[in-house]
């Protein structure tokens, strides 16, 4: 799997995204390692892109890539990220949002999103609304007193705006495109989500 490139110590990378998703990409492994997990991913779009020790976005959680292939990169998670972020319950065959680090030189096409998980949510509703997608997601009180009405939110890696605040929680609309290019596609009720606010 390794291809031995890193990358050149001029085209250094911060660990800032723009939560923009840049592939969705497949969990291929997870190989459970002392306190933490090596999560192998298949993501043939941006592989060739990532060197050794470059951070990814996988769902909004900020990893390291520790071994390079052509079309798969693996990552390890310690014990405290497995079980702060959805990562921990990540299996063989699960959809990822992915998104390398922003570059000085990228467009910011979102907002600014660190990779840092506030805290864990879950979808509690899903509706159509014309064209949109509007999802519900309930979330603990220590994110929710920072999430404001036309705020942008990081939801599983992917910059949004909430459109409203609930009960407990927050209101998602997402047009076609968003659905089209993230996971939130195939999202069902029930499904746990990163959430960065």
């Amino acid at each position: 799997m390794t291809r031995g490139y890193e990358s050149p110590a001029d085209e250094s990378e911060s660990n800032v995204f723009t939560g923009i998703v840049q592939e969705v990409g497949a969990v291929e492994e997870v190989v459970p390692v002392e306190n933490g997990a090596r999560i192998i991913i298949r993501m043939p779009a941006l592989a060739p892109e990532v060197g050794m020790g470059d951070s990814v976005s996988v769902n909004g959680t900020c990893l390291t890539a520790v071994e390079l292939g052509a079309e798969r990169i693996a990552f390890e998670a310690m014990g405290e990220t497995l079980a702060r972020t959805t990562t921990g319950g990540l299996a063989s065959g699960a959809p990822v949002n992915l998104e390398p680090a922003l570059r000085p030189t990228d467009r910011m096409g979102g907002h600014v999103v660190q990779g840092h998980v506030d805290a864990v949510g879950s979808v509690t509703g899903i509706r159509e609304d014309g064209i949109a997608k509007v999802i519900t997601i309930t979330a603990p009180p220590a994110i929710t007193r920072y999430v404001v009405e036309k705020g942008s939110i990081a939801v599983n890696g992917v910059s949004l705006t909430v459109s409203q605040v609930v009960t407990d929680g927050f209101e998602i609309w997402l047009i076609p495109h968003t659905c089209d290019v993230t996971t939130f596609g195939s999202m069902v009720i029930g499904d746990s989500v990163n959430l960065e606010a």
